[in-house]
């Protein structure tokens, strides 16, 4: 039996955002994750506006796949940048072109409040972040994750890479309480069984 594009990609619900439709840009995404052999499981919330955090972080290859399943989907997510590579015309345009957004990091308002008042402004937004800030081990989750989706009073939707498997898997949305701390144990505890490239669970 031949391979369908579900196969790889699940499809998308009507209240997530997409991209302008791109024949061409779909079927590099597929053919990546085809080719590496990767495929994607769970299903997508029919959620106009979450916050979609992937772990475990460990590769500059979670990139690769990430935005290939990007491209596959046709899935709008925001990504922030420092608004010096935007500098650049071609480089600006290439990640503008990959949902990047330059972020003022000197503004008087800080990245979580720029993050979430654009969330909070738009009809449909996922924004997209790692919430371990770096692809070494960490002990700690960077908490601007929770901070954005709070103030922005959207929830959380994990996404993770498993390596052994080569599976980009999507959980169920978390709903965030007043509990900071309890709330990032929580989702890390989700994450337990899924193995990055160079290091184990988070």
């Amino acid at each position: 039996m031949s391979e369908t594009a579900d196969d790889i990609v699940p499809p998308l619900p009507p209240n997530a955002p997409r991209v302008k439709p791109n024949a061409v840009l779909t079927w590099v995404g597929r053919t990546i994750l085809r080719l590496g052999g990767w495929r994607m499981v769970g299903r997508f919330p029919d959620i106009p506006k979450l916050v979609l955090i992937g772990a475990p972080h460990s590769s500059n290859w979670d990139g690769v796949w990430g935005f290939a399943a990007k491209m596959a989907l046709g899935l709008d997510i925001k990504i922030l940048g420092k608004d010096s590579l935007f500098r650049v015309p071609l480089l600006g345009a290439a990640l503008r072109h990959l949902g990047v957004i330059p972020v003022d990091r000197s503004a008087a308002q800080g990245v979580v409040e720029q993050a979430a008042m654009m969330i909070t402004q738009a009809d449909r937004l996922w924004f997209g972040l790692a919430p371990e800030g770096t692809r070494k081990p960490v002990e700690r989750w960077k908490p601007g994750f929770w901070r954005i989706a709070r103030t922005a009073d959207v929830p959380v939707l994990p996404a993770y890479f498993h390596y052994p498997e080569k599976v980009i898997g999507i959980g169920e949305p978390f709903h965030l309480s007043d509990d900071m701390a309890a709330d990032i144990a929580r989702i890390r505890a989700w994450y337990r069984p899924w193995q990055g490239k160079h290091h184990g669970t988070v």
